[in-house]
């Protein structure tokens, strides 16, 4: 390729893309120039989700997948290969764990966690980082939980989960590093999504209050005032995302309007 002829865009996979975190995420490579492959396990909301992506003027690629399943997992890879031929950046992204105490989780219900949120980036880094090396450059990028910082009440499987991918992502920067492949983590904390909506109504009713009543103390415990809005989330992925973004890695990176009152 020559000086003149244009550079090819870049490309993103991003897992559980087809609602929230995941979306937003998406929308916001494709916003800024990045083909796409995306999946999640409703296929008609995924299409649904694609074609608003394709609005942006890129390419997107979508299939079904539930990133829990290895071997779908592999095949969402090769999905990239055959249709783009390259990896640029992993936005590893899964729903989230079932909530509940310690004294409610049975092993299945650990086991679903385990295999969910822990294994699937895992799986999802172990495949793309071959693909990265390959080109000398890469972004991983794995969406986690303020619950790295701060354990959250009820949600004793991403407290257990969610850091144990900060480390994770710490190690990938310390052995990627010399193939200019960064790693991060970005951590959200209450951002006004479906998940987010759906755990308020829990608590509404195991406490015997209205959802607007559970909504208006959490936004009064956020510095800022409010839920976050899942584009600004995907703002920043897009920035981990970035060629400008590429002195930037092992970081976690708290996306919850002051919510979490902790030093690095």
């Amino acid at each position: 390729m020559t000086a003149s002829e244009p550079q090819p865009r870049r490309v993103a996979l991003v897992t559980a893309a087809s609602q929230g975190l995941g979306f937003a995420s998406a929308d916001a490579l494709a916003a800024a120039g990045h083909d796409l492959v995306v999946c999640a396990r409703d296929p008609e909301r995924l299409e649904a989700a694609a074609g608003r992506l394709r609005a942006h003027g890129v390419e997107v690629a979508a299939t079904p997948v539930d990133v829990a399943d290895a071997t779908a997992l592999e095949g969402l890879f090769g999905l990239v290969d055959e249709r783009f031929g390259r990896l640029d950046v992993l936005v590893s992204n899964a729903g989230g764990p079932p909530p509940g105490t310690f004294a409610d989780l049975d092993d299945a219900a650990w086991q679903r966690g385990f295999e969910l949120t822990l294994m699937s980036a895992v799986r999802s880094l172990r495949l793309a980082v071959p693909r990265m090396r390959a080109s000398g450059f890469g972004r991983l990028v794995v969406i986690g939980s303020s619950s790295v910082r701060q354990p959250l009440p009820g949600l004793v499987l991403s407290n257990a989960y969610r850091p144990a991918l900060a480390g994770v992502v710490k190690s990938l920067a310390v052995e990627l590093g010399p193939d200019g492949i960064t790693a991060n983590l970005v951590s959200p904390g209450r951002i006004d999504t479906d998940r987010v909506r759906s755990l308020d109504a829990g608590r509404a009713e195991r406490t015997g209050r209205s959802v607007e009543e559970v909504r208006a103390e959490a936004e009064a415990s956020i510095p800022m005032g409010r839920y976050g809005e899942p584009a600004e989330l995907g703002a920043a992925v897009a920035f981990l995302a970035s060629e400008a973004a590429g002195y930037l890695t092992g970081q976690s990176l708290l996306v919850d309007g002051g919510l979490v009152p902790t030093l690095p």
